[in-house]
């Protein structure tokens, strides 16, 4: 059975991913990352995934974020199921300055994301996830490696900031599969590489 490789993001109106301010500018995204719909979003990312593949960035990001919530019972159950998932499952960083891996279960690689997920498909079973790494995602949409796209949209324009779909992409047809719409107008879709 062939792995199924996906990928999370969520963006403005205008497909950015940070704000003018830069990478730490998430003041269009986060408000919309708590609400009921993105939570349940962010429950149907992971399942059937055993691998989470992450660029050194996002791995950083994650571990001072996430392995707390795995057992704090104050937290969210939504939140805590992804939270425990991440710490569980495999963890494949791609990295060329790392040289420990920041968390167990995890392996460090310095090659380039298609041949990573190429080897990946070839080797293992269950889903493969990119959660949140742009330039991860990036190179695998290049590539026209990446089966299904999770994308939060916000209702809002960020004006500048880092856009998800670079010009000069390979033409490619997506299906739409699932759609959600939260109380704040937040969209959550799920589209499916037509191939």
């Amino acid at each position: 059975m062939t792995r199924t490789v996906k990928a999370n993001i969520s963006l403005t109106l205008d497909g950015r991913y940070n704000g003018p301010g830069g990478p730490g500018d998430l003041g269009a995204i986060v408000p919309y990352a708590v609400t009921d719909v993105a939570r349940d979003h962010l429950t149907r990312i992971w399942e059937g995934a055993t691998t989470a593949l992450l660029g050194r960035v996002n791995a950083e990001g994650f571990l001072g974020f996430w392995p707390p919530l795995a057992d704090d019972d104050t937290a969210d159950p939504r939140d805590r199921g992804y939270a425990k998932w991440l710490r569980d499952t495999e963890k494949v960083v791609l990295s060329s300055t790392l040289t420990e891996a920041p968390w167990e279960r995890t392996r460090i690689v310095n090659a380039p994301a298609a041949d990573v997920v190429t080897e990946l498909k070839a080797t293992g079973e269950g889903d493969i996830l990119v959660n949140n790494s742009t330039t991860v995602i990036k190179a695998l949409l290049a590539a026209d490696l990446l089966d299904r796209l999770y994308l939060m949209i916000t209702p809002e324009i960020a004006g500048n900031g880092d856009r998800l779909f670079d010009d000069n992409l390979p033409a490619s047809k997506w299906t739409l599969t699932r759609q959600d719409t939260g109380n704040l107008g937040e969209l959550a879709l799920i589209y499916d590489r037509t191939r």
